[in-house]
């Protein structure tokens, strides 16, 4: 049973990174199916990395891109700020090397009246993480 069921898997994963290479609209369930799998470790890196590289060469239509947002959205934790009031917005970032756009837009989008309830990093590797940069600036905390 174990055994159909990976080689079932298998085909799938191939079937979907060859109908999107060959410009084929996937549905909201094959797109469930590789994300799933994928954060389950179902899915291998090299197999997520050939449909990735699909979808970048063949693009996404509005409802693949959809479909996408909403199962990514849901493949975790979905945290709940309705105790904060007003709108809210995010802007989501890992920290990177970069990391300026966080810096930056945050408080600019704060002061034009929005909230930004932020989740940041810690120790990120040799880059640090949002939290640690802004720790760094005097006065900012």
């Amino acid at each position: 049973m174990l055994r159909s069921r990976l080689a079932f898997q298998t085909h799938a994963r191939r079937r979907l990174d060859s109908k999107k290479r060959d410009s084929g609209e996937l549905s909201r369930e094959e797109i469930n199916f590789l994300v799933s799998g994928y954060t389950r470790g179902e899915i291998p890196d090299y197999q997520m990395a050939a449909w990735l590289m699909a979808v970048w060469i063949r693009g996404m239509n509005r409802s693949e891109l959809a479909a996408l947002t909403e199962v990514m959205l849901y493949s975790g934790e979905v945290l709940n700020h309705s105790e904060i009031p007003g709108k809210k917005v995010d802007k989501h970032s890992t920290g990177g090397i970069g990391d300026k756009t966080s810096l930056i837009l945050a408080p600019i989008v704060a002061a034009g009246g929005l909230t930004v309830p932020m989740i940041s990093g810690r120790g990120l590797g040799h880059t640090g993480g949002t939290l640690d940069k802004l720790e760094a600036i005097p006065g900012s905390t």
